[in-house]
């Protein structure tokens, strides 16, 4: 039977208060690596709770490494008040500092779940991410294209039913990004991955493994 991973609550300073996170260290976990999970819009129900978003933790666990989920601003414990998405960005940036400070942790993967994608992309751009993965972006919603492109390797898991993001979208927008990301689709998937979270886990892993293996 797997060993459970270890639990810790804590509230870290962020620009606007305290940012209230969760880090989930796995039997044998890497000290020299994190992985940041950002969580879907906190003005329709987003938290860090979001079963996609456990899962991408669950997905770095996997591969012996800690993850780090965390409210943004104005969700949970955390303090202050919306603000799309940029300064979720710099409390997403906040956590990220406050691990190479306190945890002494060199380096960090971003990643992150629709309006989170957008945050995890933003942020594996402003911190130097070694790795990014961002599930449904939610392009129709922000503005992607004139951000700067991460130069990381990069994930995109998106399902073709998805009711919220189109797919189409997603594929035409990665298709003019140099360097270009990798896209995986789900057939058949909708947004919230339901009763796919299994096959998410496993692609996202088998990824992540794979990249791990190029840059132990």
């Amino acid at each position: 039977m797997t060993q459970a991973p270890s639990v810790e609550k804590l509230a870290i300073d962020g620009p606007d208060g305290a940012i209230e996170a969760l880090i989930e260290r796995p039997p044998g976990a890497r000290a020299d690596i994190i992985a940041v999970c950002c969580h879907p819009h906190p003005l329709y129900g987003g938290t860090m709770q979001n079963k996609v978003v456990h899962t991408l933790a669950r997905c770095a666990q996997d591969q012996h490494v800690t993850s780090l989920r965390f409210n943004f601003r104005g969700v949970g414990a955390s303090a202050g008040v919306y603000d799309n998405g940029v300064g979720e960005t710099d409390d997403a940036a906040a956590v990220v500092d406050w691990c190479r400070k306190e945890l002494g942790v060199a380096r960090f993967w971003s990643l992150g779940f629709s309006f989170g994608a957008f945050v995890a992309f933003r942020l594996a751009v402003l911190r130097g991410a070694e790795l990014l993965v961002t599930v449904a972006p939610p392009v129709q919603r922000f503005d992607f294209a004139t951000l700067e492109v991460p130069r990381c390797p990069w994930l995109v898991a998106q399902g073709d039913r998805d009711d919220l993001v189109n797919h189409e979208s997603v594929l035409e927008w990665t298709r003019k990004l140099q360097p270009a990301p990798e896209v995986r689709i789900l057939p058949g998937a909708e947004h919230f991955f339901h009763g796919r979270l299994t096959e998410l886990r496993a692609l996202t892993g088998a990824w992540l493994a794979a990249r791990l293996a190029e840059k132990p």
